[in-house]
């Protein structure tokens, strides 16, 4: 079998569609090359972190894909295009928003610190308990993930800050925090789905019992 022509870069977007369509890979992976950075710039502005940037891009394409055979000729392939990768982008932030949410309801960063004021025995508990629970969460998450987050919510340090501290552009920063935030909220979810540990378990019931 014999390979397939290069495709000039001059072809028009209608004509690369249809031989996509056809099945045409090399037609696909030109599209691909045409307006790969056209996407990426958009997502980057929405994450402002390369790596980031590039996996939204690729989740762009790959919606494109799978959407192709529904796009209407007769409008403009790259406005269409664009109009994807600003959907997709939306969506990533609201996700990343409700991430943080969660982390905002079901963490407080308060508990890691001491109480100044009078608390009934079994609040204390129950608040101590969230403590360790946070702090072997905070354990689970890669250091620069886990650096960020505690900087951030519980040193309570401002992106500036952080950026100066840690050497890095303050898009990066926001970033490692909202990724810290969100493999914080999972870890938190699977260790109470796994139950508490049997150290734990020892040790509430030692307090219980007045060991």
């Amino acid at each position: 079998m014999t390979p397939a022509e290069p495709i000039p870069s001059s072809v028009e977007p209608d004509a690369l569609i249809e031989r996509c369509l056809r099945g045409d890979q090399q037609a696909w992976e030109q599209i691909v090359r045409q307006y790969w950075r056209r996407v990426f710039n958009v997502a980057y502005k929405f994450v402002g972190r390369h790596d980031e940037a590039e996996d939204l891009t690729q989740d762009v394409f790959l919606k494109v894909f799978k959407s192709l055979a529904t796009f209407d000729r007769r409008a403009n392939f790259q406005t269409w295009l664009v109009s994807v990768s600003r959907n997709l982008c939306i969506d990533h932030y609201r996700s990343v928003r409700k991430e943080r949410e969660t982390i905002d309801r079901d963490v407080n960063a308060a508990d890691l610190s001491p109480h100044s004021v009078e608390v009934s025995a079994h609040v204390a508990l129950e608040r101590n308990d969230l403590a360790q629970e946070l702090r072997r969460a905070l354990q689970l998450l890669p250091e620069t993930l886990r650096t960020a987050v505690v900087m951030r919510d519980i040193q309570e340090l401002s992106y500036q800050e952080i950026a100066d501290r840690l050497h890095l552009p303050e898009g990066t920063v926001k970033s490692r925090i909202n990724r810290g935030r969100h493999e914080l909220a999972r870890q938190i979810t699977r260790l109470r789905e796994k139950g508490p540990s049997p150290h734990a378990d020892a040790g509430q019931a030692g307090r219980r019992s007045g060991a």
